[in-house]
C-alpha cells in the first residue's frame, strides 16, 4: 500500500461507504444524506445508472442507450464476446466526475506506455489502432475485458461518440495474464507484471485481486519497484456475475495489498458501493467503477462493465498524465500525487484534473518540475491571485490614510489636552 509520511493509509469498515457530489462548477463536494439516500444535484442524477445484466446508459439527459456488460471471465463453452452494435454517445459520468475534459488542456499521456495485465488487448480496437504492444498471445483478448481496461486508460476520442480514454496519447503494452476465458492466476499475473516492466511500461495496471500471494508475485512487484514501474491493482477481486452467499468480513487481497503498490477500489455515479459489494481492509484510492462504458474487442460499439478492475483502470489513466505532465516524477512520487490531490473522503477519491493541475508548495509547476520529496501538501492554483493582490494594495493604501489622520489629530489634540490640564472643555 503506498502510505504518505505521517499518515495512516484510510481503513474500510462495514457500513461505511463513500460519497461524492458535483457542484455546479464539477468540483466533488460531499454528498447529503437523508437515511439511506444520496441527494445528487439534477445535472448528475441524469448521467448513467447501469446494473449487472442488460444495462441501460444515460448521460446530460440524452435518451438512454442499451449497453451489453462486460464480464471478465466466460465460463469454458461460452463464445468469445462478440462485438456490440449499441454506442454512448453521451458523455458517460465518470468523465465529469475526473475533470477529463479539463486534464486533457495539461496533459494526454503522451509518451507513457501502459501495461495491461489482464485478458489481453485486441489488436482489433478501433480507438487503440496503432498503440498496443502485444507481448506473446496478449494481442487477442477473446474475453474482452482486457481491452476494455486498455479502453479507460486511452481510447482515443471518435467523432459522434463523447467517450475516450483518460490518457488517449499514451501506448497500452498488452499482457494475457489468463487462460482465454479469463481465468487467472497468481503465476500469471506475476510473469506479466515482469513482462510488461521489461517492455517498458511505466505504470502497470492488474486488474486481478487474490486471496493470498506468492512467492513470484512478491518478487514481481519488487522487480516493479526497482524499475520505477508504478503498479496499479484492483484493491478487491471484480463482482461475480451470480448471486454471492453473503459479504465476508473485509480482508486483504494481492497484488493490492503488496508495499509500493497503489490500491483502488471502484464506486458508482453516487459515489457508493453495492450493499453486498467485497471490502478491503484499506484501499488508497477510489474511483470509478461501477456502471462505467468502455469499448469491446471489436468493432465501435460499447459496453458497460463494473467492478474494482475498472477503477485501477482509471486510476492507471491518471497515472500516466501525471508521468507525461511530470517525467522527473518516480513511481512513488506519481502514486503520492494522486493521493494528496485526491478528494478526502473514507478513501481519497480519484480526481485527474487536480492531479495534473496541482502545484507543489515549493511553487514548481508545468512539465519536468521535479516535486519535493519532502512535500505532501500540494494546493490548486490560485485563481484569484490578481484580486487579493489588488485588495490588499487598497487595504495597504487604507491603513496608511488612517495613520495619517490620527497622527493628525494627536498634533491638534494633544496640546489643547495640556493647555487645560485635560479637563473636559467648557460648553
Amino acid at each position: 500500500m503506498i502510505r504518505r509520511p505521517g499518515e495512516r493509509t484510510l481503513r474500510l469498515r462495514a457500513g461505511l461507504r463513500p460519497a461524492v457530489r458535483t457542484g455546479a462548477a464539477g468540483l466533488l463536494r460531499p454528498a447529503v444524506r437523508l437515511g439511506a439516500a444520496v441527494l445528487l444535484p439534477p445535472a448528475l442524477t441524469a448521467t448513467a445508472v447501469l446494473a449487472m445484466g442488460p444495462a441501460v446508459a444515460a448521460a446530460e439527459g440524452t435518451p438512454t442507450v442499451k449497453l451489453p456488460v462486460m464480464t471478465a471471465v466466460l465460463t469454458d463453452d461460452a463464445d468469445c464476446t462478440e462485438r456490440s452494435t449499441a454506442k454512448a454517445t453521451a458523455m458517460p459520468w465518470e468523465h465529469q466526475s475526473l475533470e477529463l475534459l479539463r486534464a486533457a488542456r495539461i496533459s494526454q499521456g503522451a509518451g507513457v506506455k501502459v501495461g495491461v495485465v489482464d485478458t489481453g488487448v485486441s489488436t482489433e480496437a478501433l480507438t487503440l489502432a496503432g498503440r498496443v504492444e502485444a507481448l506473446g498471445g496478449g494481442g487477442d483478448d477473446c474475453v474482452g475485458h482486457g481491452t476494455f481496461v486498455a479502453g479507460l486508460i486511452a481510447a482515443a476520442p471518435t467523432k459522434g461518440v463523447a467517450f475516450h480514454g483518460v490518457a488517449p496519447r499514451a501506448s497500452i503494452v498488452a499482457v494475457r495474464a489468463t487462460t482465454e476465458h479469463g481465468t487467472s492466476s497468481a503465476a500469471g499475473v506475476a510473469a506479466g507484471i515482469r513482462d510488461a516492466v521489461d517492455a517498458g511500461a511505466q505504470v502497470v495496471e492488474v486488474s486481478a485481486a487474490f486471496e493470498t500471494t506468492s512467492a513470484a508475485l512478491d518478487d514481481a512487484v519488487s522487480y516493479a519497484a526497482k524499475h520505477d514501474s508504478l503498479i496499479v491493482a484492483a484493491a478487491v477481486p471484480d463482482p461475480p456475475s451470480g448471486p454471492g452467499a453473503g459479504t465476508p468480513a473485509p480482508r486483504k487481497y494481492w497484488p493490492a495489498a503488496s508495499p509500493g503498490v497503489l490500491s483502488v477500489l471502484d464506486v458508482d455515479v453516487k459515489g457508493v458501493r453495492q450493499d453486498d459489494a467485497l471490502l478491503p481492509v484499506d484501499a488508497d484510492l477510489a474511483a470509478p467503477g461501477d456502471g462505467v462504458v468502455g469499448i469491446g474487442p471489436r468493432g465501435s460499439g460499447h459496453f458497460v462493465g463494473n467492478g474494482a478492475s475498472l477503477a485501477a483502470g482509471y486510476a492507471a489513466g491518471a497515472a500516466a498524465l501525471v508521468r507525461s505532465a511530470f517525467p522527473d516524477l518516480s513511481a512513488a512520487e506519481v502514486a503520492r500525487r494522486l493521493i494528496s490531490t485526491a478528494y478526502p473522503d473514507y478513501v481519497p477519491r480519484l480526481d485527474a484534473y487536480a492531479a495534473v493541475a496541482s502545484v507543489p508548495e515549493d511553487g514548481t509547476k508545468g512539465a519536468g518540475a521535479r516535486a519535493d520529496a519532502h512535500v505532501g501538501v500540494v494546493r490548486m492554483p490560485d485563481r484569484t491571485q490578481g484580486e487579493h493582490a489588488t485588495r490588499t494594495a487598497v487595504l495597504v493604501a487604507a491603513a496608511g490614510l488612517g495613520v495619517l489622520l490620527l497622527a493628525g489629530w494627536v498634533a491638534l489634540a494633544v496640546p489643547r489636552g495640556r493647555a487645560r490640564g485635560w479637563r473636559p472643555p467648557r460648553r
